[in-house]
């Protein structure tokens, strides 16, 4: 409970409610059978109070997911706009986590959810650096996983949905029982798919590369965040495959992702990649990045969504 012990309210199916009153019942479909979707969204301080990072787009992929998996989703957009913005404001955040989820609750255990109820909740809470202290600073050290990114032909990869992060949880465990921080996942012919709960970047001769959905990835919200910032920057980015053959030679590779955020990867396997350390390509993106979140790149203010009205209201007069 010290993971969450900040959090004291939770949005569900509407309304604001205690954290402890947010339960599920041990027959949920979704407990039993991975049948839901979530996202996974930063809410970051900033001069002009909290504001929450690329919101709509996160909401947008959610209900994507959901119609992948014919889950019905009863709230608008709208809704949980302000339910997110709800949560946070009940909780007393001004820098935060926000999880939505929406999974099938309890009416049977049949394999199809026909009649479970669908539940919707978002929770809020504070999460510093999800790879550790200082691995935005210096970098992480990555394995390639034994286990194979699953196909889009098996589950629809461009989806974040709950029972696909097994693959996930199975390629991270093993990781960290391997001295390593983070897994890299490969598919079946051995081109590079993505992190356990990132997209995966590399950087070659000043050239930013990254795959898409055509390798059975997760098309991140921070991933698109980081291309246009690499672009605005001057960048040439290619997006297509990528070999670990090519991770050899390359001059720097880092990690994308809401948790994340965009964190250097400083060797794959124990063998350095560039020279160790994170690379300035990588370094300048990440600057880069944190100006968008904390609202000092003007160029990207649609980018959050203000939590309390006085920053929209002044915004709206002055436009």
């Amino acid at each position: 409970m010290a993971f969450f012990s900040e959090s004291k309210w939770v949005w569900k199916n509407g309304k604001i409610v205690p954290w402890e009153q947010a339960t599920v019942h041990m027959s949920a479909h979704g407990l039993h059978y991975g049948t839901g979707v979530f996202e996974g969204i930063r809410c970051y301080n900033t001069a002009d109070g909290p504001a929450v990072f690329r919101l709509d787009a996160h909401l947008g992929r959610m209900f994507g997911s959901a119609r992948m998996y014919g889950l019905p989703i009863a709230y608008s957009l709208e809704e949980l706009t302000q339910g997110a913005k709800d949560v946070i404001n009940a909780n007393g955040f001004s820098d935060c986590y926000v999880r939505p989820i929406a999974t099938y609750g309890s009416a049977s255990l049949g394999v199809h959810p026909r009649n479970c109820p669908v539940e919707v909740a978002m929770l809020a809470w504070p999460w510093g650096a999800y790879l550790g202290a200082d691995a935005l600073e210096n970098g992480i050290q990555v394995t390639v996983s034994r286990w194979k990114k699953f196909s889009s032909l098996a589950m629809p990869a461009t989806a974040k949905a709950c029972g696909q992060y097994l693959n996930s949880m199975l390629a991270v465990q093993d990781a960290v029982r391997c001295g390593f921080d983070e897994a890299l996942l490969v598919d079946e012919e051995g081109i590079i798919a993505e992190g356990s709960g990132e997209n995966f970047f590399m950087v070659q001769n000043g050239t930013v590369l990254t795959n898409d959905e055509r390798d059975h990835v997760l098309m991140g919200i921070t991933r698109d965040s980081v291309i246009t910032l690499a672009r605005d920057l001057g960048y040439k980015v290619f997006v297509g495959q990528m070999h670990l053959e090519e991770l050899e030679v390359a001059d720097e590779a880092f990690f994308t992702g809401t948790a994340a955020e965009v964190t250097p990867i400083s060797a794959v396997d124990r063998k350095p990649i560039g020279n160790g350390k994170p690379g300035p390509v990588t370094l300048e993106l990440q600057r880069s990045f944190f100006a968008a979140t904390s609202g000092r790149d003007p160029k990207h203010q649609d980018w959050l969504t203000w939590v309390n009205a006085s920053k929209q209201a002044k915004e709206t007069v002055e436009s």
